[in-house]
């Protein structure tokens, strides 16, 4: 098929809103964050320990930098590889995880090398071609597949036991001890309805496990105002909770016997407390900060030691994008973007950005509500649902097939982002996914009142 004369299929939408110029912009602040996510690492530490969880850092760098040339400079500009060997090294479909250290990679000046050559092509058709869709649509798909790195950049060093990042310094106002944290505790009421769960077809950049907008009947719920807290699982571990079998499903329970789970993955005894690791410093439990670092599994069971349970993802969006209809006391037709309403995030709204370097205080952030009156859906930790991570009804995988469908049916849901997640990547119907017994990643939980 003729590139030029080619139309994109209406499964990668119609178009992007994102202007030449903002993506050539966007292109450059990725991967200048990128460098600065692990420029201050050694070379051994780029390559580290063989890890099942993480990749070696030196070929996540170089498979970024693949993936912009796969994707923009091949597939939507129909250009020759940049080096013959690039695929066999960094195409993740292929390349078998276990495989990744053993590969004859490119020293760390040269994978910097290939990163500047691909992102200066990148840019240069940026300028040369502004209005091509096809492009502009790879090119933000790119983007936001770096911005998904830099968050496991994060979760990588945090495993590896790293220090955090040197990151341009921080707004002193933006300090998670300076943000304003009013007491807020308990839950709403999210009325039934029917509800349309996923993305609008609206022509904005969407990725395909979003689409589109189906109907799901929700009965009325009562969920959380904000995220479960380090407090609050301290007091699951001091009832025993790790030992009693009854608060565990069968597949959690031999996930926490095989791993001789007795405590959060970073979490350890200090005399009668507690001490959680952040990254390579073991700091004082954060009793007001939320739960992270914790699986689907221990989320769960800490939902039936409290009488509760996990929101389903169709919940968990109502909560956040759901408007109520000051008539019928139901849902309204009206869904919101991001719980505040449809402007981008702010430091006010939401922890993103890696601005505080870690979490802040579950009540902060007042401004971020969404209209049911939760807290922090949007940012802080990714927040695990009671969903299999499953395809919408009509489900059409978008040209990189391997970003959703492997996935479906051996994955839990999660939404809502986390303080390390890209503020341009995240929304309402953002779906993110990892296997139930990854505690690894940033995720932490709220919870729902029991139906029985």
């Amino acid at each position: 098929m003729d590139r030029k004369s080619s139309t994109m299929p209406v499964t990668m939408g119609r178009s992007t809103t994102v202007d030449a110029q903002t993506l050539a912009e966007w292109v450059l602040d990725a991967g200048a964050r990128t460098l600065d996510l692990v420029g201050d690492l050694t070379d051994e530490q780029l390559r580290g320990p063989r890890c099942e969880s993480v990749n070696p850092l030196l070929w996540e760098l170089g498979h970024i930098a693949w993936f912009y040339e796969k994707w923009v400079l091949r597939h939507a500009l129909g250009r020759e590889p940049l080096q013959p060997d690039v695929d066999v090294l960094y195409d993740s479909a292929a390349v078998g995880h276990d495989t990744r250290w053993d590969l004859s990679l490119p020293s760390r000046p040269g994978t910097l090398a290939y990163m500047n050559r691909v992102r200066d092509r990148v840019l240069e058709a940026l300028h040369a071609t502004s209005g091509d869709g096809r492009l502009a649509y790879f090119a933000q798909y790119a983007v936001f597949h770096e911005d998904m790195h830099g968050e496991a950049f994060l979760y990588t060093r945090q495993t590896l036991g790293y220090p955090p990042p040197a990151l341009p310094p921080l707004d002193p106002s933006l300090a998670p001890g300076d943000l304003p944290c009013p007491g807020r505790a308990g839950d709403v009421a999210v009325p039934g309805g029917v509800f349309l769960l996923g993305a609008d077809d609206d022509g904005r950049f969407v990725f395909d496990n979003e689409k589109w907008a189906h109907p799901v009947e929700l009965h009325g719920f009562k969920i959380s105002t904000t995220a479960v807290s380090q407090e609050q699982f301290a007091d699951f571990i001091a009832d025993g909770g790790y030992q009693r079998r009854e608060l565990w499903n069968d597949a959690g329970w031999q996930w926490r016997a095989a791993a001789c789970a007795d405590c959060p993955v970073y979490w350890r005894r200090d005399g009668t407390g507690w001490l959680r690791r952040h990254f390579n410093e073991w700091v004082p439990l954060e009793v007001e900060r939320p739960m992270i670092h914790v699986n689907w599994y221990e989320a769960d069971a800490w939902c039936r030691w409290a009488g509760r349970r996990l929101p389903t993802e169709a919940e968990w969006e109502a909560a956040a994008a759901g408007v109520p209809d000051d008539v019928t006391g139901g849902l309204s037709n009206l869904k919101r973007r991001f719980p505040w309403g449809d402007g981008f995030p702010t430091a006010a709204t939401a922890n993103l950005d890696g601005r505080t370097s870690g979490t802040i205080a579950v009540a902060a952030l007042p401004a971020g509500d969404s209209a049911f009156g939760c807290r922090q859906m949007i940012g802080n930790v990714w927040e695990w649902t009671a969903s299999d991570f499953l395809p919408y009804p009509g489900f059409e995988a978008d040209p990189y097939r391997e970003y959703s469908q492997p996935w479906f049916g051996s994955h839990k849901v999660l939404r809502g982002g986390c303080w390390a997640t890209s503020s341009r990547l995240i929304r309402n119907t953002w779906r993110n996914y990892y296997t139930p017994d990854r505690r690894d990643v940033w995720a932490g939980f709220r919870s729902c009142e029991r139906c029985d």
